[in-house]
Parts: C-alpha cells; structure tokens; sequence
C-alpha cells in the first residue's frame, strides 16, 4: 500500500513539476517589434477618434499600454533609438552615438562596412552591416537560447533601421534602394536574395503606388487635428511648389525616382507589405520554434521633417497607418494565430512642434543656426589663439568635436582651448547649458539632465562639449529654410513616446509608472524566458501577464 502511494505521489510530483518545466520555458511562436519613426505619445489621442478598430485602437483596447515611456539619453535620433529599443543600452555601452558619429578620428554613418558588397543591387546602397554595434540584441539573445534554430528578420526602408534592430546574427536584414525601388540586402547576410524577396521586388509596387498620387483618405475638411493646407510651417516637396494636396507623387517620381515614396504614406504600406510577405514566405512563427521580425516604419519620420507636426499630410498618414495596421495585425492572427504571438509598437524618438508656428501662437521657441554656430566660434578660438588651424572639427549630434591632435601638435592646451569655447557658447541665447565632458560632475545642470548626456556619451565616438538647447529650440541650416520640424534633445517632446505589448500572455491595461526604452528589451526577454543583451541596462517593466490578470 504504501509503495503504491508513494508511486503515486512521484507521478504527480513529476507531472506538476513537468508542468512547471512547460511553463518555463514556454514562449510565443513568434515576437514582432514595430517602430514608428518620429511618433509622438499624444498621436495616439490627437487622431485616436479617427482610428478603426483593428489597427491603434486594437492596441489600445487590447495591449498594455505604458503611458510615460521616455528616452533616457540624448541625442535622441533614429540610429541610437532603434538600437537601443533592441539591445536595451545606450550609445554609452552600445557604440551608436548618432547616424553618424566619428571612429578613429573619422566621421562615419552608423552602419556603414566597405568590407561587404551589395545584394541585389549594383548601387552601394548594400555596404551596410552591423559591426558597429558594440552589444548583442534580443535577436543574438533569442538565436543564443534556441541554438540558432530561431529565424530573426529586420525590415525597413531605412538601412539603420533594419540592421541595428535584427542584431548580429539574424538569418537577413532588408531595407529600400532608391535607385531600383527594391529591397535590398548586403554580403554579411547572404550571397543572392531569396526567390521571394525577387517575386516581391517584381511586383513593382512602389511604381504603382506612386502612380495613385496622394490625396487625403477623407474629405479634407475634416482633418481638424491639423493647420490650413497651406502655411509657412511646412516644406514643399518640390521647391517652388505650394505644399499642398493632392500631391502627384506620379510627376515627382517622374523628376526624382523612387525615394520620393520615403515621404509618402506608401512607404508605410510597402514596408508592412514586405513584413506580411517575410512571415508567409519564411514561415515565421509557424515552424515550432519562436521567431522575431523586427519592422521599422520610416516614412512618418520623412513626412514629418517635411511638413511637421500640425500638417494635414502627417494627420493623413497616421490615418492610413491605422488601416496598413489592422491589415498587418490580420496576416498575423491568419498565419501564426491570434495569441501566439507576442507583439510591441514604439518609436525610436518623437518630434517637436515647428518653432515658426509655435512662436506664430505666442509660444517659446526658435531655430538655432548650426553652421552660422561653428564659423563664428572658429573665428573665435583662431582670433584668441592667434593661429590659423582647424580648432574645430566638426558640430554634430548637439556635440562640439575640438580637434585636440591638432591643437596638441602645435603646443596649445586643449582644455584652455575647450574652456575658451565653452565660454563664447555660453553667450548664445539659443543655449540653456554648454557642458565640458571633462567636467560634468562640477556643472549646475539638473539630474535629470545630466543622466541622457552620461547615457547619450560614447567616449570614444562622442564629442568634446555637450550643447543644451533652449525649450522649444533645435537645430536648422539656414534662416531661409523654416519649414516642418526636427528632433534630437532630451525635451518631453523629443523624448516621450509611445509603447504598447499586446498578444502573447498580455492582458490589456496600462500604467502612468515612469518606464524608459531601455526597458523595452529586458521586458520581452523576461516575457520568454530568454537572457538579456549583454549591454542591458534597462529594467522589466510589470505588464500584466496572463497568470496575473486571472
């Protein structure tokens, strides 16, 4: 008797620890990660009552929602963003300390490699890798945990935004060439492209796209959450031209070629038209082992650099966003099911308000003159120095570069030099705070300030004196070129952005809790049970589960 309660009680033991063990290691067939360039928080409430039912609203009626995601670094622009959403760290510890940034005393764009070739296209737009990504992502960390059996895919018409988010060791990576208006790749990842990816290039969808033209998906009188048609705070897409609709995206193509569905909605449609494909073709998510597809989605970045915040173009491609959504989410409920998968939506940065129609509504704000910046301080440090050498290499990414192995060469002291420089920048009103890196724990700059410039400061590929702009402020080349908007400082607008996790063990609901992007990756690995990037620095955040909901 008692051998047969004994056989009894190791039988349920084993199964409830069985059932444990499942629950371990248990993980969605598949994880998709969107990003929307340049997206603002309050989009998702200024358009929300325009929205349908199964694109942003599903989100927010099924996800959950942090309503306080902020970036905690700065600059804060789309290489470093992208990066840091996948590898939970910052251009401190991960390396991309801008689209571009300096390596070995050499300005270079973020993912740059002449070491590989193109990939379906005879143009360079392929010499593109990842190895300046210093860390690993959730992708290296998910092929890591499933002895590379899992498939990894980005996709974007950006190359950045394609590359850095899909890691190291992702089975490809995608992105737009504007010469042939087709998705290219590059060497490190493979040696032709897939049959699919050829079949998908041969539909010419970006010509026919571009052939429709662009006018608003609704009567335009009724884009309420926008200015007039026609102002000064918008740039038209070509010069001279009112930027106005319809747009003839047709005759523009006819000038310029293919790049001009970048700042189109189109570019939108084709790239979660390539991601529907990338999940039907390669079967994501349905083979047995979990798969992630990184999407970036560019154009409303180029659309709002262009036009800006308040434009009836920007509120229009929110609006067909939504439908391009509800299609995409769809294909997923279709192929790998609704629940077996485990998706996010976020933005790499957001945007601030046109400075002109700002100030036109009594608000504070300005344009600070970048160039206009960096002759007068050359002039500066040369009068001072009496000398005529380069003193200043370059002002990039809100960061004086002072060329210190010049300075050095000739005798002179680089940090009377910086300390000169930094008091002549301090006379520009378009400044809150001029910072030495060499001293930034003796500045009077609040904490939470000074936390994004550490975060934002790769010692080896980040500049010398760190400007902090006025609120309200950004960078513009020219007096004369006023038009739609920019981003890049450490400002709400800026910084504050949206996430939601929906699918996959989430239940609806949301939280106000301060949250960073940094968080986002240490979340999804949490979520599957998988190792976090090794340049973590980000925190789960407490979305409500499955197991707690109930």
């Amino acid at each position: 008797m008692k051998r047969k309660i004994i056989l009894a009680l190791i039988i349920i033991l084993y199964g409830v620890t069985g059932v444990i063990g499942q629950a371990l290691t248990s993980r969605p067939k598949l994880i998709v990660g969107i990003v929307v360039d340049q997206m603002r928080w309050d989009y998702l409430h200024r358009f929300g009552e325009r929205f349908g039912k199964g694109g942003f609203k599903r989100l927010l009626n099924d996800g959950f929602c942090c309503d306080n995601a902020q970036l905690n670094y700065i600059p804060t622009i789309t290489a470093i963003g992208h990066t840091s959403i996948y590898t939970g760290s910052v251009p401190s510890i991960h390396g991309i300390a801008g689209n571009e940034f300096y390596k070995n005393g050499k300005r270079v764009y973020c993912t740059d490699d002449g070491t590989v070739r193109s990939v379906g296209t005879a143009s360079k737009a392929g010499q593109m890798s990842p190895r300046n990504l210093l860390v690993t992502t959730i992708g290296d960390e998910l092929k890591l945990a499933t002895n590379f059996r899992s498939k990894v895919i980005g996709i974007s018409l950006k190359d950045r935004a394609s590359i850095l988010p899909a890691g190291h060791t992702p089975d490809a990576a995608y992105w737009f060439d504007d010469e042939t208006g087709n998705f290219v790749t590059s060497s490190y990842y493979m040696d032709r492209l897939p049959e699919w990816v050829k079949e998908f290039n041969q539909r010419k969808l970006p010509y026919k796209m571009l052939m429709q033209d662009w006018s608003t998906l609704y009567p335009i009188e009724t884009y309420e959450e926008s200015s007039s048609d026609d102002n000064k705070f918008e740039k038209p897409l070509v010069k001279g031209n009112a930027p106005v609709f319809p747009i003839k995206t047709s005759s523009i193509f006819s000038d310029s070629g293919y790049k001009i569905i970048r700042t189109s909605p189109y570019g939108n449609t084709l790239t979660l038209k390539m991601a529907e494909e990338a999940v039907k073709a390669e079967k994501m998510g349905q083979e047995g082992t979990t798969d992630l597809l990184t999407v970036s989605l560019s154009s409303t970045d180029y659309i709002g650099h262009q036009f800006g915040t308040y434009a009836i173009e920007t509120e229009d491609t929110y609006l067909r966003l939504d439908k391009d959504l509800e299609e995409f989410f769809g294909v997923l409920d279709d192929k790998v099911g609704k629940g077996n998968y485990l998706l996010f939506l976020t933005a790499d940065h957001a945007a601030t308000h046109n400075f002109t129609f700002m100030q036109t509504n009594r608000l504070p704000a300005g344009g600070w003159v970048l160039p206009e910046t960096k002759k007068r301080l050359e002039a500066f440090l040369k009068k001072t120095f009496r000398t005529e050498i380069e003193f200043v290499k370059d002002i990039l990414n809100y960061q004086v570069f002072i060329n210190n192995e010049e300075i050095s060469r000739r005798g002179l002291d680089c940090e009377e030099v910086r300390f000169k420089a930094i008091s002549f920048l301090k006379k520009n009103q378009c400044f809150a705070y001029v910072l030495d890196m060499n001293k930034l724990k003796e500045s009077s700059v609040p904490n939470h300030i000074v936390e994004r410039v550490v975060n934002g400061y790769n010692w080896h590929r980040s500049g010398d004196i760190q400007l902090i702009l006025q609120p309200g402020y950004y960078n513009i080349d020219t007096l004369d070129n006023i038009g739609g908007t920019d981003h890049g400082v450490w400002n709400p607008y800026d910084s504050h952005i949206p996430l939601i996790f929906m699918g996959w063990n989430v239940c609806k609901g949301h939280t106000t809790k301060s949250v960073n992007i940094t968080d986002i990756a240490p979340t999804i690995c949490s979520l599957i049970n998988i190792q976090v990037p090794n340049g973590c620095i980000g925190t789960p955040i407490e979305v409500n589960v499955q197991d707690v909901c109930k």
